[in-house]
């Protein structure tokens, strides 16, 4: 938990419910550092999206407080809130131009007219459209509206910006360029950022910190690489980039260490990381890049024979789908490397893997 004077938004206790019954945000506690870019992930209906209406206004909490800077502001309507907004639509007025788009929140704060011009010029060159002010949005690519959406958040200078799936509308290559585009700028101006998502490869590549939502809870709040190294449960294990599943019943622990016989009677050591006793189920978490393919003797301790089903050749590395454990769709990345194993789809290989890339978890 942040320093209290390290905190810009806290949520204590927020539930929020619909209709009266069913509750799609439970008990959130949550503290938002000032300075931090924080994202919210999770699939849709987890709650995440809730939890970014109700720090701008737009929603009501049911029962809880939030505060921004230390004042609670559940009663503070969204224009007081000195919060920025940026929408996956770009939200822009289409009758004006960029600038004019820039300068409306200005005005709404009754800046005086060479400030604004200033601010508006200064706000578009942060996201490199110095150009383009007197355009229309209709005459910019979706990318530029995207900017000029961004540049409106952070032309009054708020206290924390809000970006609810803001490059959801973007293709591929795109989204990916906003990604580093917005990082950079973040970094750059030591804005609080709150940013909601379903896109896990977003999250990891912005955020200092991500909170993983489902059903109404934060599953875990963790850097990036924590998340995807540590996952502490099997729906973010899941949720979190890519990997494999391996069930079985816990057989015997030591200290940080277990031993999981699968269900098709393979024993495997895993790290403990959240069973409490044997005789529990596991659901292990295995990440593709952590298996080796036909590896020397005696490095690891979980080697397993297996039959290759599928190459893929993707570049950067072969996506191996095989046999492994009683599981056929086993997912390996083997590199594309200089001298790498060159696998043939039908013959039977070795896979092995550490004991603490393997991570037993409840089922």
């Amino acid at each position: 938990m942040a320093a209290e004077t390290d905190t810009l938004v806290r949520f204590i206790e927020v539930q929020k419910s619909y209709d009266g019954e069913t509750l799609v945000v439970k008990n959130l506690n949550l503290d938002v550092a000032r300075g931090e870019f924080l994202t919210m992930l999770g699939p849709s209906g987890s709650g995440k999206t809730t939890c970014l209406m109700m720090l701008a206004g737009f929603e009501p909490a049911t029962h809880g407080e939030i505060t921004l800077d230390g004042v609670p502001i559940n009663n503070v309507p969204p224009h007081k809130r000195d919060i920025g907004m940026v929408f996956q639509n770009y939200a822009l007025f289409p009758h004006m131009t960029v600038a004019e788009n820039l300068a409306f929140p200005l005005q709404v704060r009754k800046i005086k007219k060479p400030e604004i011009e200033s601010r508006v010029n200064r706000a578009l060159d942060m996201v490199q459209l110095g150009g383009f002010g007197g355009r229309r949005p209709a005459q910019l690519s979706g990318g530029q509206q995207q900017r000029v959406a961004v540049a409106r958040a952070l032309v009054f200078d708020p206290a924390l910006v809000l970006m609810d799936e803001p490059l959801g509308a973007l293709d591929k290559q795109l989204r990916e360029q906003m990604q580093y585009e917005i990082k950079h700028i973040h970094e750059n101006l030591g804005v609080t950022v709150v940013y909601v998502t379903h896109d896990q490869s977003e999250a990891l590549t912005m955020s200092n910190r991500v909170a993983v939502f489902n059903d109404g809870v934060i599953q875990q709040l963790a850097s990036p690489d924590d998340l995807y190294e540590r996952p502490e449960n099997a729906f973010v294990a899941q949720f979190i980039g890519e990997n494999n599943t391996l069930n079985g019943t816990v057989r015997e622990i030591d200290g940080d260490i277990c031993t999981v016989e699968l269900d098709d009677g393979a024993m495997v050591e895993a790290l403990k990381v959240n069973v409490n006793a044997v005789g529990d189920r596991s659901q292990m978490s295995l990440r593709p890049e952590r298996v080796e393919v036909d590896p020397p003797e005696g490095k690891y301790p979980n080697v397993f024979e297996g039959k290759v089903e599928e190459l893929i050749y993707l570049g950067d590395h072969i996506r191996t789908r095989a046999s492994v454990c009683g599981h056929d769709d086993f997912i390996v990345k083997v590199p594309n490397a200089a001298g790498h194993v060159h696998l043939k789809e039908g013959e039977a290989v070795e896979f092995g893997w550490m004991m603490e890339d393997c991570r037993a978890l409840n089922a």
